[in-house]
Parts: C-alpha cells; sequence; structure tokens
C-alpha cells in the first residue's frame, strides 16, 4: 500500500506544482488503500516507473496493509424448537413486540384473519393480564398448529421478556 508523506501532501496543496501531471495524478491515489500493484499499472505500466520515482524522492512511502478485521463468530444455531437466547431488557414493550412478530410469522401465512385477530387483541391490550390473555390464546393456536413442543418454546421464550413481576402476578 502506497501512502503520501508530508512532502507528497505540500506537493498538493495550491501553488505547489514541482511535479508533472502523471506524477501528482499517482500522488492523488496513493492513499494507504490501494495495492501498489494497482498505482503502478497505471498509464498504460508507465505507473511503475512514476511509482519508483515518487517512492525514491520521498513524496510516498510503502507501507504494510492494515491487518485484516476478524469477523465476529457465528451466533450459535439454537436446536429447533429451543428458546433462543435473549440479552434484552425485560418489559411488556419487548413482550408485545415479540407478539406481534409472532402473530406475522406464525399465523400471517396460513390464517390472514386469525393474525388479524390477535394483532388487534395485542392492540387493544392496554395492561399485563390482559396482554397475558391474547398470549395464551396465541399459545393454544401454536400448540394445534405445530405441536406442544413448539408452543412451549415460544412460551419459555415469551417468560424471558415479560418482567418478573408479570410473571409472578399470572
Amino acid at each position: 500500500m502506497l501512502n503520501k508523506t508530508d512532502k507528497g501532501r505540500a506537493e498538493l496543496q495550491p501553488g505547489q506544482r514541482t511535479l508533472g501531471q502523471r506524477e501528482r495524478a499517482v500522488l492523488l491515489v496513493a492513499d494507504g488503500r490501494k495495492a501498489t500493484a494497482s498505482l503502478q499499472a497505471l498509464f498504460g505500466g508507465l505507473g511503475d516507473d512514476i511509482v519508483r520515482e515518487l517512492l525514491a524522492n520521498g513524496y510516498i512511502v510503502e507501507e504494510a496493509p492494515p491487518a485484516p478485521v476478524a469477523p465476529p463468530p457465528p451466533e450459535p444455531i439454537a436446536p429447533r424448537g429451543s428458546v433462543d437466547a435473549f440479552s434484552g431488557p425485560r418489559s411488556l414493550a419487548s413482550a408485545r413486540m415479540f407478539l406481534f412478530d409472532l402473530s406475522e410469522r406464525m399465523f400471517a401465512p396460513r390464517d390472514k384473519a386469525l393474525a388479524k385477530r390477535f394483532r388487534d387483541a395485542l392492540r387493544e391490550a392496554r395492561d399485563a393480564a390482559t396482554m397475558l390473555a391474547v398470549s395464551r390464546e396465541m399459545l393454544a393456536a401454536i400448540e394445534q398448529m405445530a405441536g406442544a413442543g413448539r408452543a412451549d418454546g415460544i412460551s419459555e421464550r415469551l417468560a424471558r421478556l415479560l418482567p418478573e413481576s408479570t410473571l409472578e402476578n399470572a
């Protein structure tokens, strides 16, 4: 990777013109992000001579490319039917959003009327008790559609989203 030196940056300032147009063009694109070979290939291969000249005269320096940033490890895939890991805040709002999403994913593709009924009921639920009643209806419908194991997994996920005080009163 080629990068400008202080001398190279000074050359590009207005009023400073000691280099030719091609040399200044190479100097402009020497930003520490482009591979040396790409600059050497400029101007039909004449860039190689220009790069050598700019290096020799102290306008640019060759730097090692930055070390690649290691990608984060992939998220572990939870076995089917298990509860996803959740580290967010426990709140009625989080639980409500989970239930809205669940309605869209589980019911809307199969039974649009049922999905609409659950969405409307969730919109009208003004307290924890009403929201829990809607969630119990949804879980019963899920159990009929996808089985008890799936419903249990979703119930566990919902329990991780609800505030602990809500679970104690349920």
